[in-house]
């Protein structure tokens, strides 16, 4: 008999985020696009910390796409810092591990 179940695969990362140089007040997209079963969740963090997109933060100018990317609406840039500026990885959780995409750095062009 032939067994049609779909084992649980732990998740693993099948777009990279790639590095980004955008311009202040423009929008911008860090790809990551992961695959598992059960699909995985996935989070971004930036220089370590977890990035909160507007699930968390309905003010949040960061949206988390459907398949796991991350875009932001305008990239935010003032005299005091450049808070979207950093180095970006995205993580991919189910039950059966977790996968770490390669890191992205996102720049903010100069005035």
């Amino acid at each position: 008999g032939s067994n049609t179940q779909l084992e649980d695969t732990a998740p693993r990362i099948v777009e990279h985020p790639t590095d980004v140089l955008v311009s202040k007040g423009e929008p911008a997209t860090l790809s990551c696009k992961a695959e598992g079963r059960p699909p995985p969740v996935v989070e971004w963090y930036k220089d370590g910390e977890r990035v909160e997109t507007d699930r968390e933060d309905p003010r949040s100018h960061r949206t988390l796409l459907p398949g796991g990317s991350l875009f932001f609406l305008r990239i935010l840039h003032g005299r005091r810092g450049k808070p979207d500026e950093g180095v970006y990885v995205c993580v991919a959780r189910n039950y059966l591990g977790e996968a770490i995409s390669r890191n992205a750095s996102l720049e903010v062009a100069g005035e």
